[in-house]
């Protein structure tokens, strides 16, 4: 940062001023002295010169108004910027409120106690509440429109300052003795505010100011430091929150009388008078600290006494009343920002995040690119690359292994032009000074200094590649003390505990190139290191303390720039001889300029440079300066005879939306005269001129010049002269041209005059340079509408190339119906499937794939697209036409659609499917997915495999005792899969035998070959046996529930034959009961004798029984009452006749019904009524 007085307004009458406060909005001045002064005034810019902007455009008064009302010295004057409201109050206690109407300030309200005087009034943020405190204690709150909200008499206490916190919550009360006391917002007393800031201080103490920044613009960090309370004592606490138990403490040395934040909290202005040891008077002076107590700068101020100082809205200038005369110093801000590769990088606060946000601003292009960044310290640019130094987020574990230490503080993190990282580094020093060369990053703190060698995929020089590798192998970070004497010898890993071990004598500033690195003190010693291999080679003392440093391009001579704002000059080569033997290297150059901010060596020329004075742009050649330009900008860059500056400070205004303008192309003089020289003498005078001062700029100027003027012979001298080999080449083919009209359309193709080259060769009737010309220069649209307009006909290969790029320049857009449309035109097989694939038109796709010849080499890609898709039957399709089974198989496998890859691979001879096949079932087993896996053999057509693993899921199911009803749907699924692999066998059979054997014969065949096949018969020949069995239990209950207990007892006597599927227990108890329901005794004491004689049974559960036996036995006798019964039972014992799957009863008619699916049989009046099969739930026929 750096700051200078820079106008100068006087009051008239000498009428001493009292206080000052700047609108932050609008940019009124309010001014209030003695005698009853109040003024407002108004700096605006009158720029003539559209170059001429912010600071550097001359500011004049465009308002000056004396506000009559007041007969007492103005005391407080304060801004409400949302309502345009100006509030004022003199000594006598009179409080006027003005307002704004037509361009001029009226009274607007008047109020007036009579009792005691005003001694501060604060709006709060959004400025609806006013608060004004009275000396004798007396606190009013009142709204904007001049209603009272509340009102308090403070007893005893005697007030002079108060402010509100951020949210309104809060106001703080600053007493006379030098106490705060925290209020809340109805004016409840809270607590008093604790001050540590007091150590070692005597005598009575006053409050000199208190300001809380609200943050309207963000904070420079999480939890920045925001509530500056500052005494006449010159000590300060700056507080995060009013209950800040460790606040940042200031001793600043002076009498402080007015403080300010500016307009985004990060710098802190304090006025005042210092006692100076040299003069017995005080000195005015403003001192500025961020909010973390460092010290940017001092200004002094001439006058006797300053009462006020109140800053800008935009931060870029500051209003300090002293005696009658209001000063305006300019501050030139040390912002976050940089330059690389056209791109201008720069750092700024938004309310509505902590982070930063950092903007790579693309110059070339106006593309902008953010990124956010947290704690961000600071941005260093050099060649197309970027560091960012910041704090480390300890929220982000740090990925960086070759970190010396774990619990690394900072992060230095290197960017593109884009503001994408491509490496980082954690560090353990404080990177105050960060400077970076084409090869390293070198970070100092105050106690030592950091290297690292970063690898970027970029082409380097042979002799750059060299240096690199041999620093490579050395290690590519380096950690040095400041008062080491290093050698260049390579001393392993960073050792980042030279960090911790103090110096006498800080590191202030540093700078590098290539080959060297110059290290500042505060002292005024200069460490010259070499590089790549750090090596202390040279100590220079200089008179100054350095603030910035700069070497130029051959790292000869060193611009240093001390913290007063003088640029000096130290030769670091020279060799100074004192008249004796002795001689020194090092000489401090006569040269001094003062109130310099910022420099530019140029990057082409060792005695070029820029540097920024005030508002003025000096360029020095050898020390000697051309005249001033008029501007604030920063400078970018300093090359080809050419400055790039930019305007940072308007770009900040609205730092979402940079504009083009505000970066500024300055030529040196040497540039401007040989074009004037070229346009009014002549190229042989400027050809003089050029040689006397030669610069590849320069030739290149005269190279240009004289080919529009076809001199093809100073043209060629020029461009040899200026190592142009492309130049010289374009001369000798221009030569070979006999036509003067063809050199003239050449010539103007260089210089990018395209249309009026084409339209030379269209004149010329040399269509096909204009083609050629449109070709070279990708505007294939131009080449499509010349070749659709010119005579004759186009030559189709052409054609098709045009259609072809306009196709890949909409693709490149993402317009892929557009490019459909150029590529069928074009023909282009291989983009239009790409198209087609990327607007999801399938149908489009599935017709190009139609349309290929077979074997064509974009089938295998178009069968790929397919598959990502899921369309599995086109993807087959395509790899069969490309004769590639394999991979059609692999799409199947891939899709789930095992049944087609099944019959593709036994079509196709492919053993390998069933081991794939197994191999994922036994993978999806492992993974305890039975039913995928079944799912997955039910697809192949592995029916028996899929009936196996059903059958084990029931069964397991069965013995968890889950529902019933479950159970049954499980054999049942089971049970159909085997009818599945019935069938398979059978139609296999069938189509071996094609029709030549009987139905019969393949039948039995097929039987037979099930039998040579099955490893496990019990699964098909009682594949119903288990769903039979859950059928018959569900049934029973179901008939014993609807209260038809004779049935019930007939189905509960079938389920004797299921012991091994339904537990025993369950079956007889299930009999037990159907048949006492029925009152069949002798049936239900035969099931009791079988629960009884159990071995499974505890002695508890038998002895349960053979009580509840008891208790029916003795009631009833253990014998069936209908005969028909027992009939019923020798029937089932003697013959197994068919049971209908309806009733449960047995069949004894000759016409019943068969179940297709199931082959389970029902009486035809049963089943009549019935949609589905009880057993198997197929359709009934």
């Amino acid at each position: 940062m750096f700051i200078y007085l820079s106008k100068k307004i006087a009051i008239p009458n000498n009428i001493n001023l009292r206080c000052v406060s700047w609108n932050k909005d609008q940019g009124f001045i309010a001014c209030g002295g003695e005698e009853g002064l109040l003024k407002v005034l108004k700096l605006e810019t009158q720029a003539d010169d559209a170059k001429l902007k912010g600071l550097a455009a001359p500011s004049n008064l465009s308002m000056n108004q004396t506000l009559e009302g007041h007969s007492g010295a103005v005391q407080v004057v304060t801004w409400n910027e949302q309502y345009q409201k100006l509030t004022t109050s003199d000594q006598n206690g009179l409080i006027i409120v003005w307002m704004l109407y037509k361009g001029s300030w009226y009274e607007e309200m008047i109020n007036n106690r009579n009792k005691s005087v005003v001694r501060s009034m604060s709006w709060n943020a959004d400025g609806q509440k006013i608060c004004i405190v009275y000396e004798d204690g007396a606190v009013i709150v009142g709204s904007v429109d001049g209603n009272r909200i509340w009102g308090k008499e403070l007893k005893g206490i005697q007030l002079c300052h108060v402010a509100w916190s951020p949210d309104s919550k809060i106001l703080l009360f600053g007493m006379a003795n030098g106490e705060i006391h925290i209020y809340d917002n109805q004016g409840n007393f809270i607590v008093k505010m604790a001050m540590n800031c007091f150590a070692n201080v005597t005598g009575a103490i006053s409050i000199a100011g208190i300001h809380w920044y609200p943050g309207t613009e963000g904070y420079v960090e999480p939890d920045c430091p925001c509530l500056a309370i500052c005494f006449d004592n010159g000590r300060c606490q700056i507080m995060r929150h009013e209950n800040d138990e460790s606040p940042v403490m200031i001793d600043t040395g002076m009498t402080v009388v007015s403080i300010q934040w500016n307009y985004c909290g990060s710098v802190l202005a304090m006025g005042g008078s210092q006692k100076v040891a040299s003069q017995d008077k005080d000195v005015n002076v403003v001192q500025f600290y961020t909010p973390f107590g460092e010290h940017l700068r001092t200004l002094k101020v001439p006058g006797k006494q300053m009462s006020a100082v109140s800053w800008e809205g935009g931060g870029l200038r500051i209003a300090l009343a002293v005696d009658s005369f209001i000063y305006f110093a300019n501050i030139r801000p040390d912002y976050k920002w940089g330059y690389c590769s056209n791109t201008v990088v720069y750092a700024h606060t938004r309310p509505d995040r902590t982070e930063y946000c950092v903007v790579f601003w693309d110059t070339k292009n106006n593309e902008k690119y953010i990124k956010y960044v947290k704690s961000l310290m600071s941005i260093t640019t050099c060649g197309d690359f970027c560091i960012l130094a910041t704090k480390a987020d300890d929220s982000h574990p740090q990925e960086d292994n070759e970190a010396a230490s774990v619990s690394a503080s900072y992060m230095l993190v290197l960017c593109n032009s884009i503001g994408t990282p491509l490496d980082s580094k954690y560090i353990d020093i404080d990177p105050l000074f960060v400077t970076m060369t084409k090869t390293h990053v070198i970070a100092a703190s105050k106690e030592a200094f950091y290297t690292w060698q970063y690898r970027v995929a970029k082409k380097l020089t042979a002799m750059e590649i060299n240096q690199v590798s041999r620093t490579r192998k050395e290690g590519r970070e380096r950690v040095y003390h400041i008062d080491d004497a290093p050698t260049g010898a390579a001393d392993g890993m960073p050792d980042f505990t030279k960090a911790f071990t103090a110096t006498r004598d800080s590191i202030c500033c540093i700078t590098a190139t290539d080959k060297t690195l110059i290290v500042g003190r505060e002292s005024g010693t200069l460490q010259r290191y070499s590089l790549p291999n750090v090596g202390l080679v040279q100590k220079y003392v200089l008179n100054c303390r350095a603030y910035q440093l700069s070497l130029n391009c051959n790292s000869s001579r060193l611009a240093i720039i001390d913290i007063t704002g003088v640029l000096t000059f130290f030769d670091i080569e020279a060799h100074v001889t004192d008249g004796s033997v002795h001689s020194t290297v090092g000489e401090l150059l006569k040269f001094e300029r003062k109130d310099v901010w910022d420099m530019k060596w140029a990057n082409d020329n060792p005695d070029l440079f820029a540097m920024m004075e005030k508002t003025r742009m000096y360029v020095f050649r050898n020390l000697d300066p051309e005249e001033p330009i008029q501007t604030s900008g920063y400078i970018c860059n300093f090359e080809d005879l050419e400055i790039k500056s930019v305007l940072l400070d308007e770009i900040l205004k609205e730092p979402e939306i940079p504009n083009k303008d505000y970066l500024i192309n300055f030529e040196i003089r040497s540039l401007r005269d040989s074009r004037a020289l070229i346009e009014k003498v002549g190229i042989e005078d400027a050809s003089q001129f050029i040689e006397d001062n030669p610069h590849p700029r320069l030739w290149r100027l005269l190279a240009e010049a004289a080919l529009v003027k076809l001199d093809l012979k100073t043209a060629e001298q020029a461009f040899v002269r200026c190592k142009t080999y492309q130049g010289i080449e374009f001369v000798k083919r221009l030569s070979n041209l006999q036509s003067e009209s063809m050199k003239q359309a050449e010539v103007a193709a260089y210089f990018g005059r395209f249309e009026e080259a084409e339209r030379m060769y269209l004149d010329m009737d040399r269509r096909d340079l204009a083609i050629s010309l449109r070709i070279k220069l990708g505007d294939w649209f131009r080449v499509l509408q010349l070749l659709k307009t010119g005579s004759g006909d186009a030559d189709d290969t052409l054609l098709e190339q045009a259609y072809n790029a306009i196709g890949d320049y909409f693709a490149d857009r993402q317009k892929w119906v557009n490019a459909v449309q150029y590529y069928l035109q074009g023909r282009n097989q291989e983009r239009l499937a790409e198209c087609y694939y990327m607007l999801e038109d399938y149908d489009g796709l599935e017709r190009l794939a139609n349309s290929l010849p077979e074997n064509h080499k974009l089938l295998p890609d178009i069968g790929h697209m397919f598959v990502t898709v899921g369309m599995c039957e086109q993807a087959v399709s395509a790899y069969l036409k490309c004769n590639k089974p394999k991979a059609a198989v692999d799409a199947c496998v891939h899709l789930n659609q095992w049944n087609k890859g099944v019959e593709l691979a036994k079509n196709h001879n492919m053993k390998e499917i069933g081991s794939l096949l197994s191999k994922y079932a036994s993978h999806l087993l492992e993974k305890n997915k039975t039913l995928d896996a079944i799912e997955l053999y039910r697809k192949a057509h592995y029916f028996l495999d899929a009936a196996k693993l059903m059958f084990k899921i029931a069964d397991e199911e069965a013995k968890k005792r889950n529902k019933p009803l479950r159970v049954k749907k499980l054999y049942v699924l089971a049970a159909l899969l085997v009818e599945n692999y019935h069938k398979q066998i059978k139609t296999t059979q069938q189509e071996k035998g094609k029709g030549k054997i009987s139905e019969a014969t393949s039948a039995l065949a097929g039987l037979l070959e099930e039998d040579a096949t099955s490893s496990d018969n019990r699964i098909i020949d009682t594949a119903w046996r288990g769903a039979e069995a859950y059928h018959f239990f569900l049934l029973a209950q179901r008939q014993l529930y609807e209260g038809y207990a004779d049935a019930a007892m007939r189905t509960a006597l079938h389920l004797r034959d299921y012991e091994d599927i339904i537990p025993a227990v369950e079956i007889y108890s299930l009999l037990a009961v159907c048949a006492c329901a029925n009152r069949a005794f002798g049936t239900c004491s035969k099931a009791f004798i079988k629960l009884e004689s159990m071995d499974t049974l505890s002695a508890e559960q038998r002895q349960q029984y053979e009580d509840l036996a008891l208790e029916i036995f003795i009631k009833h006798s253990p014998k069936d009452n209908r005969k028909f019964e027992l009939d019923s039972l020798q029937e089932v014992e003697e013959g197994k006749q068919t049971t209908c799957i309806v009733t449960g009863r047995i069949i004894s008619e000759y016409h019943f019904w068969i179940c297709n699916v199931c082959k389970h049989c029902a009486l035809e009046q049963e089943i009549s009524n019935r949609n589905f099969c009880p057993l198997c739930h197929s359709t009934v026929e």
